[in-house]
Order: structure tokens, then C-alpha cells, then sequence
């Protein structure tokens, strides 16, 4: 297999997507042995190209999770694209001693970079910001039998499933079934009265005080990045957990993972917010 091992930026689904499947089918499934051997190499010994040969192996599994979701109206070579990435840190933070097959592992992985791209890239999805949005999104399509609209049965059936109010079952219903308008009407065949932009005011920024602002939020976002990354690993997990999650994690959550009081952790989390503050105020 060695022999075959290739550079993992010669392979790129581009344009000539059946081309890229093709030549990912010409890698072979990795029996357990073999992927254990491999995943120890890379584990133990950070061999590269066995880390390599991992990816490669399992490059026609991200195809086959990208097809998944071609309803999104999105390109299917950046999807695996994307799903690629996630691959790849899931090879990256794989261990072998655990007792799972890679796939099983990296299939979170995958499909949380395909979810990320997918918000980023779908004009609806924009507004879905919370981690329960996001979940009701992702499991609407698949929950709906048909195309009509869901009557109150199975508004409330699809809530109960997801665990979430029938308004929000209804609100992205109707996200769902939105169809784009052209910002300033020129589309349309008539003035277009009623397009966005004839019930927008022109509120005059100044394009200085805009480029001002997106520097010093930009510039913010690294020194809280650079401050972050200067913590320790428990206390920059714990401060993450507490303040830059949408799932926010209790103290006596953290107690339990680090097996210390809550009380513990509030002086851990205490201690690592006086270092953030003090970092990016210097």
C-alpha cells in the first residue's frame, strides 16, 4: 500500500468529481488489523504516512456522507471537501487503544465540518444560531414524510422526536419552505415595491468608523486566541466550557470531569479570567 500513498493535496474532488471518486475506490478497505497497526504507527511513533494511508482508505466514506446532504443546494466537491478536513483531525486525534473502529469515531468529525460549512453557506440556516436550532435543521427534512406542510400531529410528533417546542418545529418549517427575493428588486420584471432595500434607510456610516470597528473586533479575537492558547489545558477547557459554548457547562459538570469540587473549579475559572483579562489588556 505504500506505494500508493499520495499527497493528500493531489487529491481534490475539483471539477471532475467521478474522476475523484474513481481513484479514492482504488484504495482498499482496511481490515481491523491493519487499521490498528497503522493508528499505532501514527499514535505511538507520529508516522506520517501511516497517518496518510488512514485517510486515504477512508476517503470514500466522506463521499458517501456528502451525498447525504445534497438537498442543501450546495456544491457536493466542497462538501467533501469539507468532510475531508474532518477526517483528517479525526485521524489526527484518533487512539487506537480505545477500542473503536476509525470510522466510528470519525464520522462526528466529518460531519460536524459538513454541518459547519452548510450554516455558513445556506442562505436560511443563518439564522439558525443554537445548538437546538441547528439539531431541529438537520433532522426536519428527514422527519417530514411529504412536501405539504405538517398538519398539528405531526408538527407535535416531530417536536416530541427532537425535543423541541412545536413553534420552533412551525418557525423552521417555514425557513425551510422561504424562497430568496432579490435585495434591490432589479429581478423582477415590474419596480419591485416591495424588495428589502425600498425599506431601508441610509443611515450615512462613515466607512472609516465600519473599517475601525471590524479591525478592533478582529484585533480582539486574537488577543483573546493568543490569551487562550497561553492558558494551561484545564483551565483554558474549563473557561471554554463556562463562557464560549452554547451548551455552557455548570461547575459541579466540570467538578465531575476533573473529578475536584465545584468549588475548585470557580477558583480555576476565577484564576484563568484575571490571565485572560490581564494578556489582552497588555
Amino acid at each position: 500500500m505504500s506505494n500508493n500513498v499520495l499527497a493528500l493535496g493531489s487529491l481534490s474532488p475539483g471539477r471532475d468529481l467521478d474522476g475523484y471518486v474513481q481513484t479514492i475506490s482504488a484504495f482498499p478497505v482496511l481490515s481491523q488489523e491493519e487499521e490498528k497497526l497503522l493508528a499505532e504507527r501514527f499514535y505511538y511513533e507520529n508516522d506520517l504516512d501511516a497517518a496518510r494511508e488512514l485517510v486515504l482508505c477512508h476517503l470514500r466514506f466522506v463521499v458517501h456522507l456528502a451525498r447525504s446532504y445534497q438537498g442543501y443546494g450546495l456544491p457536493q466537491a466542497d462538501l467533501i471537501q469539507e468532510g475531508n478536513v474532518g477526517l483528517m483531525k479525526a485521524v489526527k486525534r484518533f487512539n487506537p487503544e480505545v477500542g473503536v473502529r476509525l470510522i466510528s469515531f470519525a464520522v462526528h468529525w466529518i460531519k460536524a465540518e459538513m454541518h459547519e460549512f452548510i450554516l455558513r453557506n445556506w442562505r436560511i440556516v443563518k439564522v439558525a444560531t443554537t445548538k437546538a436550532q441547528r439539531k431541529l435543521f438537520f433532522n426536519l427534512r428527514g422527519s417530514k414524510k411529504k412536501l405539504a406542510w405538517l398538519n398539528a400531529d405531526e408538527t407535535k410528533a416531530v417536536a416530541d422526536e427532537l425535543g423541541v417546542s412545536t413553534a420552533e418545529v412551525t418557525r423552521m418549517e417555514s425557513r425551510l419552505a422561504a424562497s430568496d427575493m432579490a435585495f434591490d428588486g432589479y429581478d423582477a420584471d415590474d419596480d419591485a415595491i416591495g424588495a428589502p432595500a425600498h425599506f431601508l434607510a441610509d443611515e450615512g456610516s462613515d466607512p472609516a468608523d465600519v473599517v475601525a470597528a471590524e479591525d478592533w473586533q478582529r484585533s480582539a479575537h486574537e488577543q483573546l486566541g493568543a490569551a487562550l492558547f497561553g492558558l494551561d489545558e484545564r483551565s483554558r477547557d474549563i473557561v471554554e466550557s463556562r463562557w464560549l459554548t452554547d451548551d455552557k457547562a455548570t461547575l459541579h459538570e466540570l467538578a465531575e470531569r476533573y473529578e475536584v469540587s465545584a468549588e475548585r473549579i470557580r477558583q480555576i475559572e476565577k484564576s484563568a479570567l484575571r490571565k485572560l483579562q490581564k494578556a489582552i489588556a497588555a
